[in-house]
């Protein structure tokens, strides 16, 4: 049950996790009120996960995780390469997604930032309209809105956390004796 509790936080990410993609590409800034919303959600999931297993092990590797994300993209901050709104988003995410989830994340963010950089460089690979009015405009400005892939990174990461707990759940016959 404690698992299922945990997995509801993780899901109640999501939608907000997509607010601060949409909210930072509109108008690149990243509320702290988000990300500590987003740091909550993710802290009460862990502590749930951790009472059920009875071990610390994915609060600790989630905090080591934040810290050293933090750590690493704190001097591009201060060189002013990315906001301070992506450093806290990012340093916040492995939270959110438990140690378990730092693989996927990781992979998804490689996908994702790459995808990113190749449409600001190349908004003509966009349709016609207005959208690729306002790449081209946010590339000219060099602004790039790093907490985009940051959450749909996450988002995928915690999608494929409660989808493989829904496919071990339906396996095991768990979700039968609840009907």
């Amino acid at each position: 049950m404690l698992f299922a509790a945990s997995l509801l936080l993780k899901a109640f990410g999501i939608p907000l996790l997509a607010w601060v993609a949409w909210i930072d590409f509109s108008s690149q800034k990243i509320s702290n009120r988000h990300v500590l919303l987003l740091l909550c959600l993710g802290l009460g999931s862990l502590q749930l996960v951790s009472i059920a297993s009875r071990s610390w092990w994915d609060m600790g590797l989630s905090l080591i995780a934040g810290i050293l994300l933090f750590v690493a993209l704190f001097p591009f901050w201060i060189l002013r390469k990315v906001g301070a709104g992506d450093v806290k988003l990012i340093a916040v995410v492995p939270f959110l997604t438990g140690g378990s989830g730092l693989a996927i994340f990781s992979v998804l963010l490689l996908v994702f930032a790459v995808a990113t950089v190749a449409v600001m460089k190349n908004p003509f690979l966009l349709p016609e309209g207005a959208f690729r009015v306002y790449v081209q405009h946010m590339d000219r400005k060099g602004v790039v809105p790093f907490g985009v892939p940051i959450s749909a990174a996450a988002i995928g990461a915690v999608g494929f956390q409660i989808y493989g707990s829904w496919v071990v759940a339906s396996s095991s016959g768990i979700l039968d004796q609840l009907n």
